[in-house]
């Protein structure tokens, strides 16, 4: 395992490796994991570091804003050309040429983007509770607000209706929500209480906006779906049955990515990967392997081309 600093326009990107990315092309490519948020480190994956034991390399690194990286002097306006900007500089600084691409949450938005942006060098793509479109869903988050006790989703609304998010009704509400339908572990473990005490609310904040702001962050309007068929490359969509932070966008993905597979996951919510670990890990090294076999006897020069 080894760490490291990337410098990246006039900032720092901090990055964390298990295994060993430089292997020989006989051995598995390096999996580069990309987490949510924006502002949400890469401590909200940490239970993807287990993959390493199966001899593939996993590579962590925080966004800018967040974690170990630069969370001062933060650009202004923050964009998603920043963090794909970012993601390059990432993956020719650690020699990342051929790789395989997962996404969680917001990271699943960077990852399609990525790929649609005609990078080489990509084996798969695997989107986990990823967002394809910001409106989508935070009004398909709304089905979940009804699923919560009366007074719980009454709150939520009134409080963000108001902008009152610092009412201690509001955050009462929202914990309910969380732990219902962003993680069901109970109790919560500590890698996902330390990336939630770690978060850069800033930093999420500019590219969400709140809710029912007069102007939204840029991820508020995003939306991906009418471009998801310029993905060609083999994609592996997981989402969980729970899930109220994506809120339901998997099947859109499938049906808008010509070579995708989609596998629900029916105990779990926004972090399968934790929630049912041995399964998500199984499925997941399963897939990657099987492209791999597809992709052989290519070395991952071919693959950057």
């Amino acid at each position: 395992m080894g760490e490291g600093r990337i410098s990246f326009d006039g900032f720092e990107t901090w990055y964390r490796v298990f295994g060993d990315p430089a292997s020989p092309p006989e051995r598995k490519l390096p999996v580069l994991a990309l987490h949510g948020g924006p502002g949400l480190p890469h401590d909200s994956l940490e239970p993807l570091a287990d993959l390493a034991r199966t001899g593939r390399p996993v590579v962590f690194y925080d966004q800018l804003g967040c974690g170990n990286s630069t969370r001062t002097a933060a650009p202004n306006p923050w964009s998603v050309g920043l963090f794909l900007e970012e993601l390059a500089v990432v993956r020719r600084e650690l020699g990342l040429d051929a790789v395989h691409l997962l996404g969680h949450s917001w990271g699943g938005l960077l990852a399609m983007e990525h790929a649609l942006g005609g990078t080489g060098g990509l084996a798969s793509l695997v989107l986990v509770g990823a967002v394809a479109g910001g409106r989508t869903m935070l009004d398909r988050r709304q089905d979940f607000y009804e699923k919560l006790p009366r007074e719980a989703r009454s709150a939520i609304r009134k409080h963000e209706a108001a902008g009152t998010f610092d009412d201690p009704e509001y955050g009462e509400a929202m914990d309910l929500f969380h732990r219902r339908y962003s993680c069901r572990l109970d109790p919560w473990p500590d890698w996902l209480n330390r990336a939630l005490s770690k978060m850069d609310v800033e930093a999420n904040a500019a590219m969400w906006g709140q809710p029912n702001a007069p102007v939204p962050g840029p991820l508020a309007t995003w939306d991906l779906r009418p471009r998801l068929r310029g993905i060609t490359g083999p994609t592996l969509v997981v989402a969980g049955r729970y899930d109220g932070m994506a809120a339901g966008q998997e099947r859109d993905l499938h049906a808008g990515i010509p070579n995708s597979e989609l596998v629900l996951f029916g105990r779990s919510s926004h972090y399968p990967f934790a929630e049912e670990h041995e399964r998500f890990l199984s499925t997941l090294d399963e897939f990657l392997t099987r492209v791999e076999g597809q992709i052989r006897p290519q070395s991952p020069s071919d693959l950057a081309r």
